[in-house]
């Protein structure tokens, strides 16, 4: 089961994501669809099946994969455009990543746990109607993250404009749907 949210979402994942990639130098190692192969191999294990190559990766299996460890149970309870920025952090930088940045940009104790507090936070955001505003903070708060990334361990700057222009993008988009698509939706 997933949301009509996470399926206008999914296009921009798996397009940044793209196909099969073992990158040298790339922490995830061996990456199809952007899933790694100790994520599916998690995976595979807790349905019971043989493992196998990330390679041979189905759309069902990524798609449920993004669902459970990406999506729920947090982005499905953001507004549109908000929703994509969190979830596309939380594929990229890991799945606290996207709470924490979101907490910092409502300013609320930042730990990466979603709590009360952020629910409280994001209804007041969305009665505030300032979601565009916290899109622009966030993403600039993303580049921020990528920037330590790449101060902290050098090697890392290979990656510095895939994860940039990524971002950019997702701004770009997270900001078209929160402009085209009803709240209530």
């Amino acid at each position: 089961e997933t949301s009509t949210r996470f399926i206008a979402c999914m296009p921009f994942i798996l397009k940044e994501e793209g196909g099969y990639s073992n990158t040298p130098g790339d922490h995830g190692g061996a990456t199809n669809f952007g899933i790694i192969q100790r994520e599916y191999n998690v995976y595979r294990f807790g349905k019971k099946l043989p493992l196998q190559s990330v390679r041979l990766i189905s759309s069902d299996e990524y798609n449920e994969i993004y669902w459970t460890s990406y999506w729920l149970p947090n982005c499905a309870k953001l507004p549109a455009g908000l929703d994509l920025s969190v979830f596309n952090i939380n594929v990229n930088g890991g799945p606290g990543r996207g709470t924490k940045l979101l907490q910092q940009c409502l300013a609320i104790h930042v730990d990466g746990v979603w709590s009360g507090e952020t629910d409280d936070a994001v209804t007041t955001l969305q009665a505030a109607g300032d979601v565009q505003k916290v899109i622009k903070m966030f993403h600039d708060d993303e580049r921020q993250f990528y920037s330590a990334i790449i101060a902290h361990d050098p090697s890392q700057q290979k990656f510095s404009s895939d994860w940039l222009g990524r971002n950019d993008r997702c701004e770009a988009l997270s900001l078209k749907m929160a402009t085209t698509i009803p709240a209530t939706s």
